[in-house]
């Protein structure tokens, strides 16, 4: 059987995929708007989503823009998916991984803006006191599972995509510069890790703030250049 018109529908929607994921990646980096607006935390110490928490006064602003860039990394993830899968006699585990991690990528973060923080636990020693007597909404707890979710859709999507460039000769310039992004968002999660780990044993934030960010920086970064090199290889 002919697999041409599976391979027509993922050429057509290529443009599409290149178009969310990139779209994705901008408003992924929103968080960056607390350099000129007045948020009140600081960058170094906080979580990224305790802007969102539902005591700031700009939360609603980082809670639109988290589910913009999930519903953007969620359907371009999940439309790329769709493309490969396809694709008879054409199937790539590491791609088909990769997509899916980012299509859970994307859907996690969406649920993100939906399970806010009620308060801010890394400045609001009160906070803090509630979260750990379990006295916080549920909320709480949900938000920790959908953000871990996301992490780790990112990481699949991340490690998986850029070694399936490299393999599959395919993305050459997520072939080339991906893995530099692969190492330094590898080592921005176990700094991120480590402080979670020591600031849940009450041993101070140790600049959680600041890896988180460059977490999730680098997450955008790779996400821009994967919709690029999609972008670029559909129009080659």
């Amino acid at each position: 059987m002919s697999t041409k018109p599976e391979k027509g529908f993922f050429a057509r929607s290529a443009g599409t995929v290149a178009l969310l994921i990139g779209l994705g990646a901008a408003a992924y980096t929103a968080w960056v708007l607390e350099v000129v607006l007045s948020t009140g935390l600081n960058p170094i110490e906080t979580y990224v989503s305790e802007l969102a928490a539902q005591d700031q006064p700009l939360g609603g602003l980082f809670r639109a823009t988290d589910f913009t860039a999930g519903v953007f990394a969620f359907a371009g993830g999940l439309l790329a998916l769709t493309g490969l899968l396809r694709r008879a006699g054409d199937r790539r585990p590491w791609s088909v991984a990769g997509w899916a991690g980012v299509t859970l990528f994307g859907a996690a973060t969406a649920a993100d803006a939906w399970l806010p923080l009620s308060c801010t636990p890394t400045v609001d020693p009160v906070c803090a006191a509630r979260e750990t007597a379990g006295l916080v909404p549920a909320t709480h707890q949900a938000h920790a599972v959908s953000s871990s979710l996301a992490m780790t859709g990112a990481l699949v999507g991340i490690v998986a995509l850029t070694h399936a460039a490299r393999r599959y000769g395919r993305h050459a310039p997520l072939a080339r510069r991906g893995p530099v992004l692969v190492a330094l968002e590898l080592l921005a999660t176990a700094w991120t890790l480590s402080a979670i780990a020591l600031f849940t044993a009450g041993r101070g934030t140790w600049a959680l703030g600041a890896g988180q960010r460059l977490q999730v920086l680098f997450v955008a970064l790779w996400l821009g250049l994967l919709a690029h090199s999609v972008h670029k290889e559909r129009r080659t």
